[in-house]
């Protein structure tokens, strides 16, 4: 089973290609260029690179939000291009899904966050079982200070990683049983959306690039500035 998965959803563009249990190659970049100048030029040169022919590949893979509305966007477009394009089956996995399978097996509570902007971060809290990555919550659009309050319940050591951790690092230090994930793997990474594919493969969750859904947890700024100009507009007529 060959996969190729992208990861658009937060600050770092990453592309990768794995053949059954076996990592081929992987690209990342994280240096604020646009997903749609980098993510296309990466996936042709990790395929030159790998020898892989796209006709070879078996399922796409995409990570599917939360995150950035633009980036999930782009990724979307991109997968659903390639799944067309080659009539491939698309797996679509969750971003924070993703983020917390960069952390195995540990017995910490593991916390990606990604930030949301206006003090807010997209978050969700894991455990493993075994060498099962579990769901302690769902998916949320919470303040930080929510998240901080939800960890400290817990009473065990939790492991935040995801691009939200250097935002509120400062609040989040002050708890001595909150821990960091090192760089290595606490942004994006698109080998790991690959593995979370490949289980969905196995399980036949596969879908086509017709039925690609992504998870948006709150409405995008442009829609909640809308909303805003308008309710102004209807004081302003009062």
């Amino acid at each position: 089973m060959k996969i190729l998965a992208i990861d658009t959803s937060g600050q770092t563009a990453s592309a990768a290609i794995i053949e059954d249990s076996r990592l081929i190659g992987e690209f990342s970049q994280n240096d604020k260029l646009t997903h749609s100048q980098t993510i296309m030029p990466m996936v042709a040169m990790l395929c030159e690179q790998t020898n892989t022919k796209k006709e070879e590949l078996d399922y796409i893979a995409c990570a599917v939000g939360p995150g950035s509305f633009t980036g999930l966007r782009i990724g979307a477009a991109t997968a659903k291009g390639l799944c067309l394009g080659l009539n491939k089956p698309l797996l679509a996995v969750p971003t924070l899904d993703a983020l917390a399978y960069n952390v195995f097996m540990t017995n910490a509570i593991v916390c990606p966050i990604m930030d949301a902007r206006r003090g807010q971060v997209y978050a969700c809290f894991y455990e493993w079982t075994d060498d099962k990555l579990e769901h302690l919550t769902e998916y949320m659009a919470q303040s930080i200070e929510v998240i901080i309050n939800m960890a400290q319940a817990f009473e065990r050591p939790v492991l935040f990683l995801g691009d939200g951790v250097p935002v509120h690092r400062e609040k989040l230090e002050k708890n001595p049983q909150f821990y960091f994930a090192p760089a290595s793997c606490s942004l994006q990474r698109a080998a790991s959306v690959a593995a979370l594919g490949k289980k969905l493969a196995e399980e036949g969750k596969a879908i086509s690039g017709n039925e690609l859904e992504l998870i948006y947890l709150r409405k995008s700024q442009a829609e909640r500035e809308r909303e805003e100009r308008l309710a102004q507009k209807e004081e302003d007529h009062v």
